[in-house]
């Protein structure tokens, strides 16, 4: 198998993040590990495409559901096209694999309310942990980042004077977002707070865990659904459920699509199109209660 080759490859030339990296070992090796233990297969081109439907069986009667299944087959097409590529193999096993239809959900973001009540329970505070938490979260919700994106953001990214944010997302990809007012002051207040509790130097990172080093994936998400786990009774209240939250918000009052495809850093259009569900129910309110006609009925 080439699958480190694979890895590094992603690594070094697609710039994919660790947690993406992991994932697509994760998926391989899985059917890696259903074929040796099947067929007896070790080697890569020794695997038939009904090695690969028979394992697609597996799962499916597993419980795993059809999202799940495309994303273990997706990461199996590309290794195999990477196998392709440095002329491993010949010919690709799911060439002419289609994937599961699914029926895309939309989640339905925070409203205003619990992102207000949540922010509330940090008013007056000066604890740097209360100022962290908070810039965490407005920091999410007031520039739509990802986690990945939050957790490596560093001090000298913010340009205070031109109010811009300076965003390293996928890929290397870099992206300006603006420094709206209420986050240029919690990035001040908490970073006065910061220098007084961990002093100037430290990682360049801008926030800090309870050690007063690099926070973690884990970290921010246990954080995120804390906090709203006591104001929503939605089922996911993750990080991504705040910048959902920000596009929605952004959308219902009014935002170009295109404008918010970039704040997001999305590559096309139609990553973005999908938080548009959400901003029709709202508008579709407004146009029952406003139209002339609706209101004679």
């Amino acid at each position: 198998m080439l699958l480190d080759n694979f890895l590094e490859y992603l690594q070094l030339e697609r710039h994919y993040s660790p947690h993406t990296i992991k994932a697509y070992g994760d998926d391989i090796g899985t059917f890696f590990a259903f074929a040796k233990a099947e067929y007896d297969i070790t080697y890569d081109e020794d695997v038939n495409y009904a090695m690969v439907r028979r394992w697609i069986v597996n799962l499916a009667g597993a419980g795993v559901s059809n999202r799940s299944i495309n994303r273990k087959v997706s990461s199996l097409k590309s290794y195999y096209k990477f196998l392709q590529k440095i002329e491993a193999v010949d010919v690709s096993p799911l060439q002419k694999h289609k994937s599961f239809k699914i029926k895309k959900k939309v989640d339905a973001p925070f409203s205003r309310e619990e992102i207000d009540n949540v922010l509330s329970g940090f008013e007056d505070s000066t604890d740097f942990c209360d100022l962290r938490d908070r810039l965490m979260i407005e920091l999410f919700y007031g520039t739509g980042m990802r986690r990945s994106e939050l957790i490596n953001l560093k001090i000298m990214d913010v340009d205070f004077s031109n109010g811009t944010i300076k965003v390293l997302g996928k890929r290397n990809k870099e992206r300006l977002v603006p420094l709206l007012p209420f986050l240029k002051k919690s990035i001040t207040q908490y970073l006065e707070t910061r220098h007084k509790d961990w002093g100037s130097g430290g990682p360049s990172q801008i926030l800090l865990n309870d050690k007063g080093v690099k926070m973690s994936d884990s970290f921010v998400y246990r954080k995120i659904n804390d906090y709203f786990s006591k104001v929503s009774h939605k089922v996911k209240k993750s990080p991504h459920m705040l910048r959902h939250t920000f596009a929605t918000h952004l959308l219902n009052n009014g935002a170009d699509l295109n404008a918010v495809k970039e704040l997001l850093g999305h590559t096309s259009l139609a990553a973005t199109q999908v938080y548009t569900h959400n901003s029709i129910a709202g508008l579709s309110q407004v146009h029952k209660k406003a139209h002339p006609r609706n209101k004679k009925q």
